[in-house]
């Protein structure tokens, strides 16, 4: 009786959606990286950056040339965002680090979990004022042992929610009174009353609820109406989903099993950039996914909005 009720909740829930198929989706780059994730549009420089975690490596992908520089990290790496001052401030696997995209070189700026080894950093955003928010996750299957900081730009670093998962995802509204955010094992997005002007959170509440049978909700992105575009690890796809009712509007199917983060980018911001990861990938999905862990993009037709940098200049 559980399985009825559960396939009924799924059709349920796709019933009102539109799809775009896999067809529709194109690959941009053929790395098939392990752990492909952290997409981010750097505006500025016409450029998708982009990590693959377990690779070790950073990726600045310019879509008008074709080319995909590659840097090397030294660590595994969860996320970068750029700098107002055009350098750039990475989450890796022991802190976050100030970062040079021209010589890849690196100083710890701080590591909040120094005493904990087993953890790692993963997804991260700046926030509409500048600040660096990124969450950690075990290494070894730990639950709940990460949590999410805010790095504000005098250095000082602020352990903001605990007892996290795996951090994930994060994104603001456009009137700066909403940030929301992914702990993927606990298959929602959850929506916090932010204060743009202190960077304090408070009042969670559900926003999104993912249910079984889509896969996990991984990295996120939102578009220019307030509606959330969240990467399904183990569900092939995008789901684009309504802020304010939960709602699955659409759904974006991608040619990977597990669906890691996405972006928009381009001069428009209307080309969605989607990242995927072989990791966790059976030999028999390989075959039907020869192309997973790699780049993809998709024109869904709508826009998205401008990243927001770190503030480090005086």
């Amino acid at each position: 009786m559980r399985r009825i009720i559960w396939a009924f909740s799924i059709l349920g829930f796709l019933t009102n959606c539109t799809s775009q198929k896999s067809s529709e989706v194109e690959l941009v780059i053929d790395s098939k990286s392990e752990l492909g994730e952290g997409s981010l549009w750097d505006y500025r420089n016409g450029q998708l950056i982009w990590v693959d975690i377990k690779g070790e490596i950073l990726n600045f992908y310019n879509p008008v040339s074709g080319i995909n520089k590659e840097m090397f990290t030294g660590q595994m790496i969860g996320t970068v965002v750029p700098t107002e001052s055009g350098k750039a401030l990475a989450a890796l696997q022991n802190g976050i680090y100030s970062f040079d995209p021209e010589t890849g070189s690196k100083k710890l700026i701080v590591d909040p979990e120094a005493d904990i080894p087993d953890n790692r950093f993963n997804d991260g955003k700046c926030d509409p004022a500048g600040r660096f928010w990124a969450g950690t996750m075990s290494l070894v299957g730990k639950q709940e042992a990460g949590a999410l900081y805010r790095l504000d730009r005098d250095s000082t670093i602020h352990k903001m929610i605990g007892h996290v998962g795996t951090s994930n995802g994060i994104v603001w509204s456009a009137d700066k009174t909403k940030m929301y955010y992914i702990d993927t094992p606990t298959r929602k997005v959850v929506a916090y009353d932010y204060n743009n002007e202190t960077g304090d959170i408070s009042n969670p509440s559900v926003a999104v609820e993912i249910p079984d049978g889509m896969g996990y909700p991984d990295g996120m992105t939102i578009d220019e109406n307030d509606n959330l575009w969240v990467a399904l690890w183990g569900g092939s796809a995008v789901g684009n989903f309504s802020s304010k009712t939960g709602e699955l509007i659409r759904k974006i199917e991608v040619p990977a099993k597990n669906v890691t983060s996405c972006a928009f980018g381009d001069d428009d911001l209307g080309t969605l950039y989607i990242t995927t990861a072989r990791e966790s990938t059976s030999d028999e999905d390989l075959k039907r996914f020869p192309n997973a862990g790699g780049v993809f993009k998709v024109r869904p037709g709508v826009k998205g909005v401008k990243a927001f940098y770190f503030n480090d200049i005086e």
